[in-house]
């Protein structure tokens, strides 16, 4: 379960990372403002669920 878990955690770090660097070079390149919002939001989902899963780790390493 740990394992399950880590991984899902790591996925969701890298997902963060990824849609972070698409949304800055969206509006480095002057891109949609409604595209560049909206990797905005799907990264502060991302990096919620990565914060959610880095919880329910550290409560199972108890």
């Amino acid at each position: 379960m740990k394992m399950f878990i880590t991984i899902l955690l790591i996925l969701a770090m890298l997902g963060t990372l990824g849609v972070l660097f698409a949304g800055i070079l969206g509006m480095a390149r002057g891109g949609s403002a409604g595209t560049s919002n909206k990797l905005m939001q799907w990264r502060i989902v991302l990096q919620a669920g990565a914060l959610v899963l880095l919880v329910v780790l550290f409560s199972l390493a108890r």
